[in-house]
């Protein structure tokens, strides 16, 4: 059985509730890591009261990272969150590939493991379940079951996602992605009778109003201003639900410029934004496009007009 390294410390009694920024992995212009942009990143996110980061998630670049690479990100991680937990992407086709990959979070000291299923020429639930029940006994850490069918092709019924709850303990939290997610949220949220595990939005909080209205604890996205999600998921739990449309709606044009296709545009702000030195995305990847660029700046001067950007937003 794999071991666990900090499993969320005196966070015990809520984890996965909240915001847990997924990072961008950092490149140099070159393309080679850049650990310390990472490390940079991940102290600002501690900075704003995060209440975890995600690395190697789905646009972390994961499957663009060799396996050294993987393992040097999961090590600096850690190290630079002192304590804050840190979840990280272990997905991979192969289930006995998925369980070395958490094994080695896990002995890098990782809090927690994310896995989404992998499509096979003939979809079974009955298979996605054996895959998550496998996964489950080799583990010692919470594991995050995420459904993002964007990214896997893997359509998992509401049915089977509370099946995968009741019989593998090891799920402790439910990343839901699946469209319309605030409806899958409400499913969710009722059909756990038997047992009830956190449910995280993500989907660069495209539906974050909805799907906080409809039960969702919190965020696991990428969005390169996190405080607008803390502040929404504070202004949630004091049920300032005028605050909450209200940060909504003045970020929402953002929120849907960034969620376009890849990761360069987040990318950018984040570069903008001082914690990364590029906005380099490894090949075949594309990179940021002059009209894009072009498009960004007169976002942020229209919703942030004269804001230092390097600095945590006051919201």
């Amino acid at each position: 059985m794999i071991e666990p390294g900090n499993i969320f410390g005196a966070r015990a009694m809520s984890p996965f509730t909240g915001v847990y920024p997924i990072l961008a992995t950092p490149f140099h212009d070159d393309e080679r890591l850049d650990l310390d942009s990472l490390e940079r990143a991940i102290r600002f996110m501690k900075s704003i009261g995060a209440d975890g980061i995600t690395v190697l998630g789905v646009l972390g670049e994961s499957n663009r990272l060799t396996d050294r690479e993987r393992e040097q990100v999961v090590r600096a991680a850690v190290a630079a969150a002192e304590g804050m937990p840190v979840i990280v992407g272990a997905s991979h086709p192969g289930t006995r590939a998925t369980i070395e990959l958490a094994g080695m979070a896990a002995e890098s000291g990782a809090s927690a493991v994310m896995v989404a299923p992998s499509l096979e020429p003939a979809p079974s639930d009955e298979r996605v379940l054996e895959y998550y029940e496998r996964i489950g006994k080799e583990l010692s850490l919470p594991l995050v079951l995420q459904d993002h069918p964007a990214s896997t092709q893997v359509h998992m019924p509401i049915s089977l996602l509370i099946r995968i709850v009741e019989n593998v303990p090891a799920v402790a939290c439910i990343k839901e992605e699946g469209l319309p997610t605030p409806a899958r949220i409400a499913a969710l949220v009722a059909g756990m009778t038997r047992r009830r595990v956190p449910v995280l939005t993500g989907l660069g909080a495209l539906y974050g109003l909805f799907d906080l209205e409809e039960g969702a604890d919190g965020f696991n996205t990428g969005f390169a201003f996190p405080e607008v999600l803390l502040a929404m998921v504070r202004a949630k739990g004091e049920n300032d639900w005028a605050r909450v449309r209200s940060l909504y709606a003045r970020f929402l044009p953002l929120i849907v410029f960034e969620q376009q296709p890849g990761v360069a545009i987040r990318k950018e702000i984040l570069r903008r934004r001082g914690l990364l030195v590029s906005n380099r995305v490894r090949h075949p990847g594309a990179g940021l496009t002059p009209s894009a660029e072009r498009q960004l700046q007169r976002l942020l001067d229209w919703i942030l007009p004269g804001v230092d950007l390097t600095q945590p937003l006051v919201l």
